[in-house]
């Protein structure tokens, strides 16, 4: 049985390649989008429950539309949902940077004194024209200060997770605004081009077990991931404290078990493609 969240297709439209997965009345090659706004949910069904969340600048496949609603793929990690067909856009240039820092304010000038557009989050993707006066100028219009935009790769996804302490607890979340534990690890992975899935089964599933627990490993239980920071330290965002925490390895270990949310499932080591 084909998983919902990976499966390009709706009741009546599937995404050419998918036909023999999740054969449907339509066949569609989708169409290129990308999302203007600083963040969207990504949805069930139109209107419906978060699964996960898309941040400015993330491309995506439209299949299908209704109702303001379209359902697409998301490059990223190849997650599927609804979301708002406003947030979308058909302006492609190229992507050239990142936001690296844990938030970052888009002003209309490069001015830091002229009341800020909007907000954009760790890991939105940004099309860049010029870099001057301390500032990056994007293509669709607005500047973002030149300290908290990256062209390269961060190198410890550790601390990339690290900029996102105290970040609230938000189920499905991906961005500074409310994250969850999924949504933790693959922002600190992404940011360091790991290709990283989006829900905690999927991660457990993506990466080689090992046995020893170095920096950058992960630890999972049944719907849970967390980093490791060292053999016996690990951060992760968890609806215990409704935050981003860091935690002693071994006494998370006990509690969870103690909770009844156990197992320890064992350990992955992400690893560069």
């Amino acid at each position: 049985m084909s998983d919902r969240r990976l499966t390009p297709a709706t009741d009546r439209v599937v995404l050419q390649g998918w036909q023999d997965q999740a054969p449907r009345p339509q066949l569609t090659d989708g169409r290129a989008a990308r999302l203007a706004v600083p963040l969207a949910d990504l949805c069930r069904e139109p209107g419906g429950r978060r699964d996960r969340q898309v941040n400015f600048g993330a491309d995506v496949t439209v299949i299908d539309e209704t109702d303001g609603w379209s359902f697409v793929r998301a490059a990223l990690d190849g997650y599927c949902g609804w979301l708002r067909s406003g947030a979308l856009s058909d302006d492609l240039p190229p992507l050239t940077h990142r936001v690296r820092a844990t938030a970052t304010h888009v002003y209309p000038a490069p001015d830091m004194k002229r009341h800020q557009d909007f907000a954009l989050s760790l890991g939105a993707r940004l099309s860049v024209t010029r870099i001057a006066d301390g500032f990056a100028e994007l293509s669709g219009g607005g500047f973002v200060p030149a300290q908290h935009v990256a062209d390269a790769p961060a190198a410890d996804p550790v601390a990339v997770a690290e900029r996102l302490l105290g970040t609230p607890y938000l189920w499905g979340g991906n961005s500074d605004w409310g994250i969850d534990c999924s949504g933790l690890v693959q922002a600190a992975l992404t940011a360091c081009d790991i290709a990283c899935p989006g829900d905690s089964d999927l991660q457990r599933n993506a990466f080689p077990a090992v046995d020893d627990i170095q920096r950058g490993d992960l630890l999972f239980w049944p719907g849970h991931v967390a980093m490791a920071a060292s053999p016996t330290r690990m951060i992760h965002a968890t609806a215990w404290q409704m935050a981003v925490i860091w935690e002693d390895i071994p006494d998370a270990i006990a509690r969870i078990d103690a909770s009844g949310d156990g197992p320890f499932l064992g350990i992955r080591r992400p690893v560069r493609g």
